[in-house]
């Protein structure tokens, strides 16, 4: 449908026609006017919309809060972790702005097919290694490529960080992210072709006085299967679904340890009070039942079960003959 003109801009309209002032086949309405027109590449189309980088986004934000408290505790300072963007681009436009030396862990997310990245900054890498070694934490004011040694401290600490992911990722799809290697050379990072769309997400880090970026480049090629998925509505209920099942399975587990009076119901009998205000020891009290009849058990005040009277190891006990029904409880 399209637009509907107010009656002031009609107003407006017929002003200009009769003054002489406008095109009226040339000059389009004032509410056309305010449009403007957004380029679109057809021959390389978007991969991503907006509310599925929103989706990564939240995903990202719950794994920098878990990353932020393992490394304040590991390296014995304080860091921070936040997402700053998330964005569609073209492969080669991340690769291209990977400078020497650089970070890049090569994460694979199974059961997905591919491989992602993750480029922490040279400068948070330095800061995280002095740290380790018993520094301050300080970065390097002169770039050089990693050490061995430092390489594998690296690995160790991208380890422990890519733990973290699964569990923010749950709502979506379980992963069991691994660490096959990394390189601090951007040339071997030739994971796709250069055209391919990515999702790159940056994270901005903070440990010490020193700060950076851990960006995470997320191939469609890799996302693709589970594309369809991320979206808020989906994420936020599947998470809705676990927290009810969550709370079902501790519900029942309090249930199981809650501990209830169990009664055993011989008999009744009705007396006259006189006779209960008179009642010595000795004094017998007939009951509604015989010996050979089945005992009530009782739950509570809910009577659930019958049973036939007897001993066990020298006390007494009971054994159950019969489950009433919830209609019979109901009936009686």
């Amino acid at each position: 449908m399209g637009d509907v003109l107010s009656q002031s801009e009609i107003d407006a309209l017929l002003n200009q026609m009769m003054s002489g002032d406008a095109d009226v086949a040339n000059d389009p309405p004032p509410l056309m006017k305010s449009k403007e027109a957004r380029p679109y590449d057809f021959s390389n189309p978007s991969k991503f919309n907006r509310e599925q980088l929103r989706t990564l986004e939240s995903i990202f934000d719950n794994f920098a809060r878990s990353t932020s408290s393992f490394l304040t505790g590991y390296l014995r300072t304080a860091a921070h972790l936040e997402v700053s963007s998330s964005e569609e681009i073209m492969y080669r436009d991340f690769n291209v702005a990977l400078a020497n030396p650089v970070i890049l862990s090569m994460v694979e997310l199974s059961p997905l097919k591919g491989t992602v990245i993750a480029d922490m900054s040279s400068n948070i890498g330095y800061a995280i290694i002095d740290r380790i070694l018993g520094g301050p934490g300080f970065g390097i004011s002169k770039m050089r490529d990693f050490s061995e040694i430092e390489k594998i401290l690296l690995e160790r600490v991208m380890l422990q960080i890519l733990s973290f992911l699964p569990e923010p990722w749950e709502g979506v799809l379980p992963l069991r992210p691994r660490l096959e290697k990394i390189e601090t050379n951007a040339q071997f990072a030739q994971i796709i072709a250069p055209t391919d769309k990515v999702a790159l997400v940056v994270l901005t880090i903070k440990i010490g006085s020193s700060e950076g970026n851990i960006s995470f480049c997320l191939p469609h090629r890799v996302l693709e299967p589970i594309v369809d998925r991320l979206y808020t509505r989906f994420w936020y209920a599947q998470k809705e679904e676990e927290n009810k099942e969550l709370y079902r399975e501790r519900l029942e587990l309090e249930l199981e340890r809650a501990k209830i009076p169990v009664s055993v119901q011989v008999g009744k009998s009705k007396i006259m009070v006189s006779d209960f205000i008179n009642m010595q020891v000795g004094d017998i009290i007939p009951l509604d039942s015989y010996v050979t009849s089945d005992v009530n058990v009782l739950v509570g005040s809910m009577h659930k079960f019958h049973a036939k009277p007897g001993t066990s190891r020298g006390k007494f006990a009971v054994q159950i003959t019969d489950l009433i029904e919830r209609e019979e409880l109901k009936n009686g």
